[in-house]
């Protein structure tokens, strides 16, 4: 399918206006001892760098580092269209304006980098709370409560799990316990010159209160 080719009347525009303004350009570097292909690099540069801060605002969005070298470029390209139109003697230029050319090659390299290598706000790491909350974290396997004295001592003789006590009923302790609660109550009395008490017991021994009153009647 063949397309036909159709003037269009901005492109035209476009065009003849940013050959005068290369040639605008041209002049002025020229005009401030900027000779040969040098005075040819100069519209080309700040063109470029005007093109670069318009794509970083179009790709990106607003931003103050894409604001402020496309204003640069733009004051450059304006002042040089300006300075042509007999606003300044060009046959014996200012110290200022051979300055300003003699300077601007650093400056459009410095917003060039700048512009290139920056990161954009989309390319940083999320921080907020809601794209934390969407990472996944990983699972920790809980460590398994240590088992009490009597689970111990109980698999150790291979006595069945105890029954609950019923409240007039007095457990059976095995004897294996008994030892145990006596190794502990005699620690105690060495460490603090005292008999250890009902309470100190049962939480040493992690019994019910029911079955540590009946270990304590048979320490005594």
């Amino acid at each position: 399918m063949k397309h036909s080719i159709r003037p269009d009347a901005v492109l035209v525009q476009a065009v003849i206006a940013g050959a005068l303004s290369f040639a605008h350009l041209h002049d002025l570097a020229a005009a401030a001892g900027q000779d040969g292909w040098k005075a040819w690099a100069y519209p080309v540069s700040v063109d470029l760098l005007l093109v670069a801060a318009w794509r970083r605002l179009r790709s990106d969005g607003p931003s103050r580092l894409a604001w402020c070298w496309f204003l640069i470029a733009l004051v450059a390209s304006l002042g040089a269209n300006v300075a042509t139109a007999g606003f300044l003697d060009l046959e014996h230029p200012p110290a200022w304006l051979r300055f300003g050319v003699a300077g601007w090659p650093a400056l459009a390299f410095l917003g060039g980098t700048l512009l290139a290598h920056s990161k954009s706000d989309e390319e940083q790491v999320p921080t907020s709370p809601a794209s934390m909350a969407a990472v996944p974290t990983p699972d920790i396997e809980r460590a398994p409560a240590p088992e009490s004295a009597v689970a111990r001592l109980a698999a150790a003789e291979d006595v069945p799990a105890l029954p609950a006590a019923e409240p007039a009923s007095v457990p059976q302790v095995p004897a294996a316990l008994v030892a145990h609660a006596r190794k502990i109550a005699d620690d105690h009395q060495t460490r603090t010159g005292s008999r250890i008490d009902t309470d100190t017991l049962r939480a040493r021994l992690g019994v019910p209160a029911a079955m540590a009153d009946a270990i304590a009647a048979q320490l005594t």
